[in-house]
């Protein structure tokens, strides 16, 4: 299918990726045995369904692609922290652009409770929302499954891609490597090859005993890495998913996942996950990914039908 493939493309990608730096990557078995584990997954997902070709075969087909974001995006880290590190120049773009650090002094002007539980939410709404739609369109929109899935994965493996070239941080590692007093003094040091052996990060702001402060602490535990700033994944990923929601045309699932999309937009720059160029810049990509992959499954559709003799 057009997810598989997808996958396959990206996983390609790194192996290319990997040749050209292989001496200097330190967990080269690790990373091998992942993309084995992943090949050997989705073989034996597509094996399962092809002796038992049915809907939930399928929805467990895809299932499998999704379960392995949650690996593809820490390999984004061990692939481009051997490439110097960009923060600085970012940091810098963001000072000229804005004057300051939005990412510093949001939290500061608006600090209430209240307020941060709601950044919080909104942040960890992330993979809910994903799944929110990956189910609608598997139980409402069945005939669109497959584009939709693939539309979703896509996305971010073209983020993955931007994230392995592009070694940019944000805030939540750099402003810590750096300090706070010489960020807010306009002082962005090129820290070089600095995360290629420290990942800390600053805790978030807000209010730290807040039920959704907990679950985003969980969240960052789990899987946060010193890598994938520019452009905001959190940012451009939820904009392909109110693309889909739209294409729907179902206003209970568009005006269910709005107030989830802009709280993810003001948060990811609230808990210093991301410059606002990076939420800025995710919100635009979004737009001209999910185009371009709805565009590419229509052209991938038109050419089986002409190969089969169909119009």
């Amino acid at each position: 299918m057009a997810a598989e493939w997808a996958g396959m493309g990206y996983l390609l990608f790194t192996l290319v990726f990997m040749v050209c730096v292989w001496s200097q990557l330190p967990n080269i078995t690790d990373m091998l045995v992942l993309r084995g584990g992943y090949v050997a997954a989705t073989l034996a997902a597509w094996a399962v369904y092809r002796h038992y070709p049915c809907k939930l075969t399928l929805f467990l087909r895809i299932l499998v692609q999704m379960i392995f974001l949650s690996w593809w995006y820490p390999d984004t880290y061990e692939l481009n922290r051997v490439l110097p590190n960009l923060d600085h120049v970012f940091a810098q773009w963001e000072q000229t652009l804005f004057g300051c650090q939005p990412s510093l002094l949001f939290s500061q002007k608006v600090p209430y409770g209240w307020f941060s539980e709601l950044m919080c939410l909104g942040y960890v709404s992330y993979f809910p929302l994903m799944l929110v739609v990956y189910l609608y369109y598997f139980l409402r929109r069945y005939e669109e499954f497959q584009m939709a899935a693939f539309v979703m994965l896509g996305s971010f493996f073209a983020y993955y891609v931007v994230f392995v070239l592009l070694p940019v941080t944000g805030p939540q590692f750099y402003y810590l490597a750096v300090g706070t007093e010489k960020i807010a003094a306009g002082i962005f040091p090129n820290l070089g090859d600095w995360f290629l052996t420290h990942s800390e990060r600053m805790a978030a702001p807000g209010w730290s005993d807040g039920f959704c402060y907990h679950l985003l602490d969980i969240t960052h535990d789990a899987g946060e890495r010193p890598t994938a700033a520019f452009p905001s994944s959190h940012v451009g990923v939820t904009t392909v998913l109110m693309m889909l929601a739209l294409r729907t045309k179902s206003w209970k699932l568009t005006g269910g996942m709005l107030p989830f999309y802009l709280l993810m937009c003001l948060s990811t720059v609230y808990i210093y996950a991301h410059y606002a160029i990076d939420a800025i810049a995710g919100l635009i990509t979004g737009i001209l990914i999910y185009y371009v992959l709805c565009a590419l499954y229509r052209a991938k559709g038109n050419g089986q039908k002409q190969k089969m003799g169909l119009r």
